[in-house]
């Protein structure tokens, strides 16, 4: 391991369990059934799944996101779209903040 973030981390992710069994269940039985086939299917969960990884930016899963995706029948074309879908609303968000920056500067009289 070079750095903070450990692959095998996220193959040991149901050991998180060992310290508490009971909320790790009802955690995963929790996300067995959010990524289950709904009125979205699993690959279209699965697709924002990735594109919400890459916006809180969690290395573990965008690699668990990337291969389900693509287990689920996704193309890098559609992952592709996910990850800028993730790209707007975090870019559109830095610049709709931008809005309170300029109230600041109107109010200095600039």
């Amino acid at each position: 391991m070079s750095g903070y973030f450990d692959p095998q981390h996220l193959a040991d992710f149901t050991k998180i369990g060992e310290g508490s069994k009971e909320l790790a269940d009802k955690f995963f039985s929790y996300y067995g059934a959010v990524f289950a086939d709904g009125a979205l299917t699993a690959r279209e969960k699965s697709l924002i799944a990735l594109a919400v990884a890459h916006a809180v930016q969690c290395p573990y899963c965008i690699d668990a996101y990337s291969n389900d995706a693509l287990a689920k029948g996704a193309d890098q074309e559609q992952m592709t779209e996910a990850v800028h879908v993730a790209c707007a609303i975090r870019g559109g968000a830095s610049l709709v903040h931008g809005l309170q920056m300029m109230g600041h500067v109107k109010k200095a009289g600039m």
